[in-house]
C-alpha cells in the first residue's frame, strides 16, 4: 500500500481540528523543504511500488513532461547544493495533488480484481 492510512477525512470534517491542524501542516510543508527544490507533494511518492507505476502511466503527457522536468531541475539544484530561485519555488496553492487520485484509482482496481478473483460460484 504506497499511500498508507490517512486521518485527514476526519480532520477535515471538524472545523476546530482543521483550524489547529492546517497552520501545522503549512509549517511542516515548508520545513519539508521540497517545494525550495520546485517539487510538489506528489513528487516524493516512491516510484518502485507497481501500483505507483501503474498510476504513472496515466498521467498524461503534459504532467508527465511537468514532472520529469521538476525532477531534473531539483536533482540539478541538490548536485550544486543550492535551492533555486524564490520566484521559481514551488507556491502552497500550486502544490495540488495530480498522482494520488489516480493511485487510490489503481488501489481500488486491486481490490475490486481480488474480489472478483475469489468469488465462489456454486450451482442450484
Amino acid at each position: 500500500m504506497p499511500l498508507g492510512s490517512t486521518l485527514a477525512p476526519k480532520v477535515l470534517a471538524s472545523k476546530t481540528l482543521t483550524s489547529w491542524i492546517t497552520p501545522v501542516a503549512h509549517w511542516y510543508a515548508n520545513l519539508a523543504g521540497y517545494r525550495k527544490y520546485g517539487l510538489k507533494y506528489d513528487d516524493l511518492i516512491i516510484e518502485e511500488y507497481e501500483d505507483v507505476q501503474r498510476a504513472l502511466n496515466r498521467l498524461t503527457p503534459r504532467e508527465q513532461y511537468d514532472r520529469a522536468f521538476r525532477m531534473k531541475r531539483a536533482s540539478h539544484a541538490s548536485v550544486l547544493h543550492n535551492v533555486l530561485p524564490k520566484e521559481q519555488w514551488t507556491k502552497p496553492e500550486e502544490d495540488v495533488r495530480f498522482l494520488t487520485p489516480h493511485v487510490q484509482e489503481v488501489e481500488k482496481e486491486d481490490k475490486e480484481r481480488a474480489m472478483w478473483d475469489t468469488v465462489y460460484v456454486s450451482r442450484k
